[in-house]
């Protein structure tokens, strides 16, 4: 729990004496430590050192800026490798050489950074950068897709996509990765979901659909090649499949396409799949709709007969039940049957087809 003394804080920094410091309330205090890296893209090994090794171990010299709070030296600033400059100046720019050897996955972090901050990339950084791409294949599934996620999460994320396109960083994750106005028009709405309609219930998990739309136009192999690349687990390696088949056979469907079947087949996604599917089809009014319709109220749909009603009425147990059931069922969705007398009617002709087919 921290004592601070913001009057103190505010003059040792110079800032205006009416100045309001957004401080939190808590910190977490650890020795000062250096790292070395035993290969490239290594997890480092860490240990103890000085302020200014300790420094040294940031990702860019803009996070490299430090307060002391002891005693007479309270609020200086320590900027013992230039970020203060760097700030000033806008700029992105790594510590030394190795620094995207020792860590791929700093390419992402300077892109991010660069256009959250509105900054750009140094240029001997950037030189670095593009020497360094070709490591990114040698970075495990799980960090990568710890920075991918970090960027859905930014409210910059199409700037950032633009950035990393154009520096070659997607094609270094997987050649697949590719980047385009349609993409960019559909992570804006992944985020924002400001025209999901009422009844429908989006996904918690938000990054699952940035990987849906990202994989939704791709073939299959290329979809199993990036979950295998980025590590996804089984389920949502399925469901990355299913979002791209399912949007895939909508669109291929007639406009006049009965009701039944389109439920025939939506009954074999699940819930992420289908609102993914639905967030990639937004030049599909029709497709849209379907979906929308199967969520709100098609999937709820089902005859007022059940196996126990067959059972009741001195039909032997088999596959006729689910082919009986699903046939009122297709009749509602459809609209050939209307009410609970008209099921009845229909049920005694199913009946007396399946006695006369034996």
């Amino acid at each position: 729990e921290l004592d601070i003394d913001e009057p103190r804080l505010i003059k040792a920094l110079e800032l205006p004496a009416n100045a309001e410091l957004d401080l939190p309330r808590t910190l977490d205090f650890v020795t000062a430590r250096t790292e070395f890296y035993t290969h490239p893209t290594a997890l480092p090994s860490v240990q103890r050192g000085s302020i200014k090794l300790d420094l040294h171990r940031r990702d860019f010299t803009i996070n490299t800026l430090a307060l002391r709070l002891d005693g007479n030296h309270y609020g200086e600033l320590l900027d013992p490798w230039g970020g203060g400059r760097d700030l000033h100046e806008g700029l992105i720019r790594v510590l030394h050489s190795l620094s995207f050897v020792d860590d791929p996955t700093r390419m992402l972090r300077a892109v991010r950074l660069e256009q959250r901050l509105g900054f750009q990339i140094e240029a001997r950084t950037l030189d670095l950068l593009r020497e360094a791409l070709p490591l990114l294949d040698q970075v495990s599934g799980e960090r990568i897709r710890t920075e991918l996620e970090l960027i859905f999460e930014e409210t910059g994320r199409v700037r950032i996509m633009d950035r990393l396109k154009q520096l070659g960083l997607l094609a270094a994750i997987h050649p697949a990765f590719i980047w385009d106005d349609w993409l960019a028009a559909r992570f804006e709405s992944a985020a924002l979901l400001d025209a999901v309609p009422e009844g429908i219930e989006p996904p918690q998990e938000t990054p699952f659909l940035f990987y849906a739309m990202w994989c939704f136009r791709l073939s299959e192999a290329e979809i199993r090649s990036i979950a295998s690349r980025l590590h996804f687990g089984a389920s949502d390696r399925s469901h990355l499949l299913e979002s791209s088949r399912v949007g895939q056979y909508l669109l291929d469907l007639e406009g006049d396409t009965a009701p039944s079947r389109i439920v025939a087949r939506l009954d074999e996604s699940n819930g992420r799949s289908l609102f993914a599917a639905w967030l990639a089809l937004a030049d599909c009014a029709r497709c849209r709709k379907w979906i929308e319709s199967y969520l709100r109220e098609w999937r709820k749909t089902w005859p007022e007969t059940t196996g126990e009603t067959l059972r009741e009425m001195g039909l032997p147990p088999g596959p006729h039940y689910k082919e009986i059931l699903w046939s009122l069922r297709a009749e509602w969705l459809d609209g050939e049957i209307r009410s609970a007398s008209e099921e009845k009617a229909r049920l005694q002709s199913l009946i007396e087809e399946n006695r006369n087919n034996g």
